[in-house]
């Protein structure tokens, strides 16, 4: 079942409530997003990004995966 970007950014939002989160995407299994939030101080950028795809919860998991691909930009506030 494909995804669209409000699936996503609700997905990531149940884990960082108070992020600052943009999706792009209009094809089902493509998208772009950035993601910014205070918990991603003093973390690095692989960090960061695990976390992310920890609240995708398994959508970009395994060859029929839900979720094709996800350029993803994540970082702290300025």
């Amino acid at each position: 079942m494909p995804m669209d970007a409000r699936d996503i950014e609700s997905l990531i939002r149940e884990s960082f409530p108070n992020a600052k989160i943009s999706v792009q995407g209009d094809d089902g299994r493509h998208f772009a997003a950035e993601v910014i939030d205070a918990s991603f101080s003093g973390l690095n950028r692989v960090q960061q990004q695990r976390a992310v795809y920890a609240a995708l919860k398994g959508r970009m998991d395994g060859a029929g995966s839900e979720l094709h691909a996800l350029a993803l930009t994540t970082k702290a506030p300025d």
